[in-house]
């Protein structure tokens, strides 16, 4: 969980999220301060002297009463007037509420009103006693508080508010979808595939973008385009002069300038051919040339070229074959890559040739005990030109294009390629095709 939070934490419909939440909860806090406030108010209000008509008026209550009390009387009273009454003698124990917690036993005196009436306080209450033929009254102003429609209408208002709330982020998340799929396309264009184009399916800021987006991926497939035909052509016309001078080189007398001049050329040649390959492959219109091999049976028949090899080579080849739809020309430059690569760089140690099968795919697997790659020229080796060595000699390889015509190949035949290397430890190149 600890590795997807930054991402979260980036995400804009995460902070979207965050606003309208941040935006509920202030609303929340806002109505619960506000209720608070009121409450405040009303306990002030509790707290401030009775009015003079209530005090006035206190002797017409208990009067309407009446001595001995008339209880059907005193709870009209005390619901009409908004009071909480309270009758006690040693007979009587009444009271008007039920559901008020006043207790008259931990009354306090404040103050006299008249020969019979006084002031107490319990709490933050204030209570008056009115003491007349051997009864006790108690005179005590209810709370304002709220009714059922009120709060009624309080639950209603909050839900109403919060349902605009986040329907308001829904709609919000339903404009910024065309984010994600501008990121996709991102992604599938920087993959590579400049034929993707985002869908415009907006008229603002956004499907203006995603046209600009597109108009990008238009120009970068144009560019790349007419690079590649201008390298094919240029491949193409070198060809001419490059058989020439191995014409030329033909009627030279033997010797070291002759031998050297002849690497040089077919190294020229090799080169030129790469280019070619990679360019025809790396096309969407390029197409494989395939027939039905024994696959185990064709690696072994080219591994034989390589026995010479001082460090020997190993191959081990699964006992049952299968037969595989490919292209052999291909795939034997992809081996022949390889295996220079693992002999190249294997110090004279043993080279093996793995070949296994699963249910779907076939496993070449070529490993060497060499020098290794460190794994910060390891992301980069299957780009075209990149080289660990930038010395570029005969003894360190060629132009860098081997592994990037290898992983070419594989993926034109709807495979992959995995390059596992320590640095002292060597190297394990995996190619995986798929059966059928």
């Amino acid at each position: 969980m600890k590795f997807r939070l930054p991402k979260v934490t980036e995400s804009l419909y995460f902070r979207l999220f965050l606003i309208f939440s941040g935006t509920v909860i202030f609303f929340l806090i806002t109505i619960t301060l506000s209720l608070r406030q009121i409450d405040e108010n009303w306990r002030r209000e509790r707290l401030n002297p009775l009015p003079v008509f209530y005090l006035d008026n206190v002797r017409l209550i208990i009067d309407a009463i009446g001595i001995p009390p008339n209880m059907e009387r005193a709870e009209q009273l005390a619901e009409d007037l908004s009071l909480t009454i309270i009758i006690r003698s040693p007979y009587i124990n009444w009271q008007s509420d039920d559901q008020s917690d006043l207790d008259i036993s931990a009354a306090e005196f404040v103050r006299r009103l008249s020969e019979d009436a006084e002031m107490l306080a319990v709490g933050s209450e204030q209570v008056i006693r009115v003491a007349r033929g051997g009864y006790e009254y108690f005179l005590n102003r209810k709370s304002p508080s709220l009714s059922d429609f009120d709060y009624l209408v309080l639950y209603i208002g909050l839900g109403f508010a919060i349902v605009i709330l986040f329907s308001n982020y829904l709609l919000v998340r339903r404009l910024m979808d065309p984010v994600g799929r501008l990121r996709q396309g991102a992604e599938k264009i920087c993959e590579g595939d400049l034929s993707y184009r985002v869908e415009v399916a907006r008229k603002d800021e956004l499907g203006e973008l995603t046209e600009s987006i597109n108009h990008m991926a238009d120009s970068l497939q144009s560019m790349l385009e007419a690079k590649r035909q201008l390298l094919l052509a240029i491949s193409h016309e070198l060809r001419t002069p490059v058989t020439r001078a191995k014409l030329q080189l033909e009627f030279m007398d033997e010797g070291d300038l002759k031998e050297a001049l002849s690497e040089d050329i077919n190294e020229i040649d090799l080169l030129i051919s790469d280019l070619i390959e990679a360019e025809r492959l790396s096309t969407q219109h390029s197409a494989l040339t395939s027939d039905d091999v024994d696959f185990a049976d064709y690696i072994g028949m080219l591994s034989e070229q390589y026995r010479e090899y001082e460090g020997g080579l190993v191959v081990e080849l699964p006992d049952d074959d299968r037969a595989m739809h490919i292209d052999k020309l291909r795939i034997r430059l992809l081996f022949a890559n390889i295996v220079n690569n693992a002999m190249r760089h294997g110090r004279n140690r043993p080279v093996v040739v793995h070949v296994e099968f699963s249910d779907n795919e076939a496993l070449l697997q070529v490993s060497d005990s060499g020098e290794g790659i460190s794994a910060e020229h390891l992301k980069h080796v299957k780009e075209p030109f990149y080289r660990v060595d930038n010395s570029r000699t005969r003894n360190t390889g060629g132009f860098g294009l081997g592994l990037y015509l290898c992983n070419l190949i594989a993926e034109a035949h709807g495979g992959r390629m995995l390059i596992d290397s320590r640095p002292g430890e060597g190297t394990r190149v995996s190619i995986y095709l798929p059966i059928h």
